[in-house]
């Protein structure tokens, strides 16, 4: 077990105000991470409550920190194991391209919670549609998962009179744009995107499960069909999960001079 000092890795805590123990617990359990202890495999609810003599509620609550922080995998019934990196998604741009089929095509199940789908006005986002501010739209609001594990926080408003048939969809596990098309016959045929880092507001980074302050992409995006513009969308995507990447020519008539890029790809 180690010395019995009370220093990080000694599998004794102090019982002091202000400090509680599941908190100590976790600081305790992050120094032996840090050093490797675990190498072998974590320990299990029970020994850590042999281990530190603490309740085993204190124990899930340490446990359920580390986890936030990205630190272990834990879910209910299961051993608690060390976390693995995420698979990073790699997608090119000034393409239309399916986020939807990146994720899948990873190897990773690509799975939507929906948060909120309805009908409301939106003084801000119908004029960047074309549209008076009290036009109706759909909203739609997902938490997109990628192997289990949150990806993007996605933000979409259409014109009511576009999207309403949407109001029946299943988005568990499918594309947006294949939803609009087979229920409207609308295709997205282009788009214009851009793409920002940002820090998260607290909300986002705990449905995320981000650790604070964590930066993230934020893409703007207006979906076009034949010239007219059917959706914007803000979407929320974790960096350490998700990449841009983009292929560099030199400009028209020139010889090895840089070209300006833009980032223009649409995805569902």
């Amino acid at each position: 077990m180690g010395p019995t000092s009370g220093e990080p890795g000694s599998g004794r805590l102090v019982r002091r105000a202000g400090t509680p123990l599941w908190r100590q617990l976790g600081t305790d359990l992050r120094a032996r991470l840090d050093r490797g202890d675990f190498s072998g495999g974590f320990p299990g609810e029970l020994e850590l409550v042999e281990q530190y003599g603490v309740s085993r509620h204190t124990v899930r609550e340490a446990l359920r920190q580390l986890r936030a922080e990205g630190l272990l995998d834990v879910s209910r019934g299961r051993r608690a194991r060390l976390a693995t990196p995420d698979t990073v998604i790699e997608q090119p741009t000034g393409i239309v391209y399916s986020l939807f089929t990146s994720v899948e095509d990873n190897g990773l199940e690509q799975l939507s919670v929906v948060r909120v789908l309805d009908i409301r006005a939106d003084g801000v986002v119908a004029p960047r549609l074309g549209l008076e501010e009290s036009t109706p739209l759909l909203y739609l609001e997902r938490l997109r998962l990628a192997g289990g594990s949150p990806l993007a926080l996605d933000r979409v408003w259409m014109p009511a009179s576009v999207g309403e048939p949407l109001l029946e969809a299943d988005f568990s596990r499918t594309s947006l744009y294949d939803q609009l098309l087979a229920a409207t016959g609308i295709p997205i045929t282009a788009g214009e995107e851009t793409v920002r880092a940002v820090i998260p507001t607290p909300a986002e980074h705990r449905t995320l499960h981000l650790q604070a302050p964590s930066a993230a992409f934020a893409v703007e995006r207006v979906g076009i069909s034949h010239g007219v513009p059917i959706e914007w969308r803000h979407t929320l995507i974790r960096a350490d999960r998700f990449a841009l990447t983009s292929a560099l020519t030199s400009a028209p008539g020139t010889h090895e001079r840089p070209g300006g890029l833009m980032l223009i790809p649409t995805y569902s």
